[in-house]
């Protein structure tokens, strides 16, 4: 806990991370807490309740200390459940909607002051509730409404007001700047988050936590495992960072790997146990069997390597913390193809696991990649799934497909380069479908199997739109697969959102 930090109450909302994010994108020092740690909460300089699921008329409903909150004398900000229970504290009552609002909606803002300054008259924001406030006590203001004259912002005092709606999602077209009036015009005395100096923290942290002993990490390539692998050598420790090749990677994706340690001046250890996973994987379809199979060979050839180490750094972000937290088990979230969950918990229970990155953000380890001098294109990578190439093979795994995918992918990702798209994609990728069809190559019929192409935009992966990449980018990437690619004779191009679909196609 930091003295002047924004603490995020989290009532449950799916958006919860997405508040403490944006707070610290506005460079603010962020985190999330249940509720119940309120009491705990030492010298915070604003705090916002989140929205959540739940209506505050269940029996039991997540409840606030009001006076310990009210105590802290700092400016707090309910959003949607947040307003709710603000509200009925101030005196108020909450009813059910006549239906449950979802989606966008017009904000209708009658008050331009503090947590409205400089906001448009009317703005498009997103809601998820269903249930309103009512019978208002005497002394709230409303400041906004929506295009039906219902309250969606209320103030209660000058350091206390209440949103219905979700200003952390972009779909909130001005959500961003009424977080920014929140923590800039409320008087709030906020401690400020800076990477540079958050990077020099962690150094001397590393150091002392360490100490002579040697640490062990793995390292894929990937963002996360790249910027430990670089931090933990700029910190001076004994570091001992291996890569296995599974033969699932994309092409040429080992040497890639090797070149960009060399850049940064980080010593690998390769071992290529492409034989060991293939040959596991000989005649198996089922997508869970072959993530198990995956799952388990990687922890085994990664102890074979590790069995005696003193301390094993992993690349554990924020939001993987929030999630093992909330969840009520750690183990529960951790990634069965990265870890052995049991030999994990005895490390940590021994003290013997590092998490230098346990208190950023995604974009925030792209910015301390930066200032270690780590290559943009190596932050910038999309991101690769840790079973690689198995989920984007449906069926079975065979050296022969597993080279079509690599060579369709390799094709598809030039051409996203060549046209500039790529960095406006999330992530791209070829997948080869366990179909056969019907084509024509030269003047004979062929019966050969099919790619679909896959290029999404996305924040955190829980939802996922595609892209409408140029018509010349799809026609140049096909045409160049089935002109390259052997035993490809149609190029499909995937149009599915998550939900319903997953972003991977196993």
């Amino acid at each position: 806990m930091t003295d002047h930090e924004v603490a995020v109450l989290d009532y449950g909302s799916q958006y919860s991370q997405l508040i403490v994010r944006r707070v610290r994108e506005l460079g603010f020092v962020s985190h999330l807490y249940p509720p119940a740690e309120l009491v705990n909460l030492k010298n915070p300089g604003a705090i916002i309740l989140s929205g959540g699921p739940r209506s505050t008329s269940e029996v039991d409903a997540p409840d606030v200390d009001f006076e310990k909150l009210l105590a802290f004398g700092v400016p707090v900000l309910g959003v949607c459940y947040g307003m709710q229970l603000l509200n009925i504290k101030h005196g108020g009552t909450v009813k059910p909607g006549v239906t449950r609002e979802y989606g966008p909606a017009k904000l209708v803002v009658t008050e331009h002051a503090d947590l409205f300054k400089g906001i448009s008259p009317e703005s498009q924001v997103w809601m998820s509730h269903s249930d309103t406030c009512a019978n208002l006590a005497a002394t709230t203001q409303v400041i906004a409404t929506n295009e039906d004259a219902v309250p969606v912002a209320l103030k209660w005092s000058d350091r206390c007001w209440g949103i219905q709606f979700h200003p952390e999602v972009t779909h909130s077209h001005e959500g961003t700047a009424i977080l920014k009036n929140f923590l800039t015009e409320s008087g709030a005395k906020l401690a400020k988050f800076d990477i540079q100096e958050f990077k020099d923290q962690m150094i001397a942290q590393i150091k002392t936590d360490v100490g002579d002993r040697e640490v062990i990490c793995g390292v894929s390539g990937g963002v996360d495992s790249t910027v430990l692998a670089v931090l933990l050598a700029r910190a001076g420790v004994k570091v001992r960072c291996i890569f296995i090749d599974t033969g699932l990677m994309r092409l040429n994706e080992a040497a890639e790997v090797k070149v960009l340690f060399e850049e940064v001046g980080v010593p690998i250890e390769q071992i290529d146990a492409s034989e060991v996973f293939l040959g596991a994987l000989k005649g198996v379809t089922d997508p869970e069997q072959k993530r198990r199979i995956i799952g388990t060979l990687f922890v085994e050839e990664f102890w074979k390597l590790a069995d005696d180490v003193e301390l094993l750094a992993q690349g554990t972000l924020y939001p993987d913390v929030i999630e093992s937290a909330t969840s009520g088990s750690i183990a529960s979230k951790i990634k069965t193809h990265h870890n052995r969950v049991d030999r994990i918990m005895e490390l940590k229970s021994q003290g013997k696991v590092l998490e230098p990155l346990a208190e950023l953000f995604k974009d925030e380890v792209r910015a301390l990649g930066a200032s270690l001098g780590i290559p943009h294109r190596a932050l910038w990578r999309h991101p690769f799934p840790g079973p690689g190439l198995a989920v984007r093979i449906p069926g079975e795994i065979t050296p022969e497909r597993i080279l079509s995918t690599q060579q369709a992918d390799a094709i598809f990702i030039a051409e996203l380069h060549r046209s500039g798209w790529y960095q406006h994609v999330w992530q791209a990728y070829a997948a080869l479908l366990p179909v056969k069809t019907v084509g024509v190559k030269g003047d004979e019929r062929s019966y050969e199997q099919a790619i679909s192409l896959r290029a999404v935009i996305s924040e955190d992966a829980m939802t996922a739109d595609w892209v409408e990449l140029p018509y010349e980018v799809l026609r140049n990437t096909s045409n160049k697969i089935l002109n390259s690619v052997k035993g490809v004779n149609r190029v499909l191009y995937d149009i599915s959102t998550k939900p319903p679909a997953s972003i991977e196609w196993e």
